[in-house]
């Protein structure tokens, strides 16, 4: 898609093109040695301690070792670190990159809590929902456009590819103890759906506690060449490396200590694990090396130059289509529809989610750059309408696919949304004219995360539908 773009609607600087295709190769490296050791190490660990805190039987152990995980693995995340980084760019500082990551985690861990105790009670996953909803609801009302923005797109960035993984095997292993198998395979998602929630439940509050006045923002135009096309990947390597380090650091002593005192695994098992992290760790690295430094400044580059442009339609076009492609990309997708897949025993299809995933998310796309062409169009237009079919569908829809469509809202703006297609939104914002960075650069991840929820739940309808239409035996409910 950028090499054609390149060669017709947006010609871009050679050195540009030259750290973009490095970029690629990074980013298809990382990927395959990142997937394989999430496989091995992340997966495990996150199954071995659902069932530890099942087994316990203790709902403060649960409320405790929920509110920790989720903590921790939060302020890890990669794409929580480059919205705050985007947000703390644009603001010129004003809203410090140290306290998003820090509320948006708290908020994580209050509703990873509230989300296991959920999975232990049997509560219905659409009447949490219903309930968490109508809070962000009520918070919308006092909450500045400016910060409505970013905690909806907080939502979407902390559901990334180290946390998704960690949270679904959590959920898995909780669940994976119940007699009961239909309640077990239900269970097995909702939980990243509701953490999820947390991040913009924090922000909200964390903007109507500070009273911060209007903001404005703007983009730092700097030219490719200013630094030398592997000097930008020199530069992101340690930074990025550090982050990473600080990211798997807690899980892997967390490990240890269950490991100490409940897991009792064999060495070889525990070797595997091990293995595993070290695979995550470069995986990750070479990941978000590719992303940042070869992928960022093309997106902002494509943004800005098609929006240039006099026919605004292509910019609409080409945002779709950037969407659909930038979806099979996303490292957590995978890990998600696979285990949809192997949850359902090959039920549900990972190439009918995949595909929902991709029209939804390109619609997004579409969605948010309309908003930056039409002035009127504010982003509350788009999420309080779309949530409230999001939230009625749940009444409708079979339960199993609830919590599939929630979750793969969370898991659709994951590294690649956060990092290219904002780039690209932004990029777009600061060209046209009575565009603010601020208010329309942010908001689409919000809109990429929402639009799965309706998507997949209508392929959940039409599940429906087709079973009571063929008589089919199993349960869809």
């Amino acid at each position: 898609m950028v090499l054609i773009l390149n060669f017709t609607l947006a010609p871009l600087e050679s050195s540009l093109i030259v750290s973009f295709i490095i970029g690629a190769i990074f980013i298809i490296i990382g990927l395959s040695i990142f997937l394989f050791g999430v496989d091995i190490g992340i997966t495990p660990i996150g199954k071995a301690m659902g069932k530890t805190i099942a087994k316990t039987n203790k709902i403060w152990v649960v409320v405790i070792a929920g509110l920790l995980l989720g903590f921790f693995i939060s302020i890890a995340e990669p794409d929580l670190h480059i919205l705050a980084r985007q947000v703390d760019l644009v603001t010129s500082g004003l809203i410090p990159k140290a306290s998003i990551v820090v509320v948006v985690s708290i908020g994580i861990g209050v509703l990873i809590a509230t989300g296991l105790v959920r999975i232990v009670f049997n509560i219905p996953l659409y009447k949490v929902l219903s309930v968490l909803y109508l809070i962000i609801l009520v918070l919308s009302l006092f909450t500045s456009p400016e910060f409505l923005a970013i905690s909806f797109d907080a939502s979407g960035a902390t559901t990334g590819a180290l946390t998704v993984p960690f949270i679904l095997a959590l959920a898995l292993g909780i669940s994976s103890l119940k007699r009961d198998s239909k309640a077990s395979e239900k269970d097995s998602f909702g939980l990243v759906a509701i953490a999820s929630t947390g991040a913009i439940i924090a922000v909200m509050i964390m903007n109507i506690i500070a009273q911060t006045d209007k903001l404005s923002g703007s983009l730092d135009q700097h030219s490719a060449d200013s630094v030398s096309i592997l000097g930008a990947f020199l530069h992101e390597l340690p930074i990025i490396a550090q982050e990473i380090t600080l990211a798997l650091l807690p899980i892997l002593i967390i490990f240890l200590v269950f490991q100490k005192f409940s897991f009792k695994m064999t060495i070889k098992a525990v070797r595997k694990i091990l293995t595993g992290i070290l695979f995550t760790f470069v995986g990750l690295v070479l990941f978000l090396v590719g992303v940042n430094a070869g992928f960022m400044e093309v997106g902002t580059a494509i943004g800005h130059s098609i929006a240039s442009l006099d026919n605004k339609s292509y910019i609409v076009i080409i945002a779709f289509v950037l969407g659909v492609v930038t979806i099979l990309a996303e490292p957590a997708v995978y890990v998600l529809t696979h285990q949809i897949e192997d949850v359902t025993s090959g039920y549900v299809r990972r190439k009918i989610v995949m595909f929902s995933l991709c029209i939804g998310v390109g619609f997004a796309v579409s969605l948010s750059i309309l908003r930056i062409l039409i002035p009127e169009l504010q982003l509350w237009h788009y999420l309080l309408p779309g949530y409230i079919i999001a939230i009625a569908l749940t009444y409708v829809v079979p339960k199993l696919f609830v919590g599939i469509a929630f979750d793969s809202g969370g898991v659709a703006s994951g590294p690649m949304t956060a990092t290219f297609i904002l780039a690209f939104v932004q990029g777009a914002a600061e060209a046209i004219e009575g565009a603010n960075v601020l208010i329309d650069g942010f908001g689409m991840i919000a809109l990429v995360a929402l639009t799965p929820l309706i998507t997949l739940q209508v392929v959940g309808f039409v599940f429906k539908l087709k079973a009571r239409k063929g008589g089919e035996v199993r349960d869809v409910q």
